[in-house]
């Protein structure tokens, strides 16, 4: 069992490592520019692309997905090492806590990055990444109700928090497994924890609108 643990730490850690590469802020200094001092503040695709353009905002987007997924992969085969799932009765769970362990990893290197002073962005692309690996049929949906408030309010913010809380509904009501449920909970969580400053101006009415130029 100890072994176990100590697998999930390592792919936790090797995600974490591989999550605190911030796209956001990588891809910024090629340009010369912090994005954490330029629009909202955040170290995310959505500041990217008001501050930088698209193109730097693409590369965002290819860079946090593909990280939270790298981290799924490695953390899923390093849990894999030497354990014998038929010998287990709970193979089902077994076999999904190192792609876990990996990608909260990835989403927790993302938010608060080692490399970047632990400023780092609100983590919706690369958790969207994890969830699908984690569970592709929730991540459509989600994917799914995100485009939907998005179009309906213009709130990119609104739709990555709508997504979020109905994240862990979704995965109590299709897969009825307590460790999903449970992950997708703390997913959600971590969503709304980083997202509790646009909460605020949401209420204001002061959160800026996708596609709206700032003045």
């Amino acid at each position: 069992m100890l072994w176990l643990v100590l697998k999930a730490v390592l792919a936790a850690l090797i995600g974490y490592l591989l999550g605190s590469a911030n796209t956001s802020l990588i891809v910024g200094k090629f340009y010369g520019v912090d994005v954490r001092k330029h629009g909202s503040g955040n170290a995310g695709m959505t500041n990217t692309l008001r501050t930088l353009g698209k193109l730097p905002a693409l590369l965002v987007i290819v860079g946090d997905m593909l990280k939270g997924i790298l981290a799924c992969i490695i953390g899923y085969y390093i849990f894999r090492i030497g354990l014998d799932l038929s010998e287990l009765n709970y193979a089902v769970d077994i076999n999904r806590v190192g792609l876990f362990a990996g990608g909260l990893g990835a989403i927790l290197g993302h938010n608060w990055p080692l490399y970047f002073g632990f400023r780092g962005g609100k983590g919706v692309l690369t958790t969207f990444a994890v969830v699908l690996l984690a569970g592709p049929y929730q991540g459509l949906i989600l994917l799914g109700i995100f485009l939907v408030v998005v179009a309906l309010t213009r709130y990119v913010s609104l739709g990555s928090i709508m997504a979020a809380l109905c994240f862990p509904f979704l995965a109590a009501f299709m897969e009825k497994d307590i460790l999903f449920t449970s992950f997708a909970t703390f997913v959600a969580l971590l969503v709304v924890i980083r997202h509790r400053s646009n909460i605020v101006r949401l209420c204001k009415g002061t959160e800026n609108k996708f596609g709206a130029k700032k003045e």
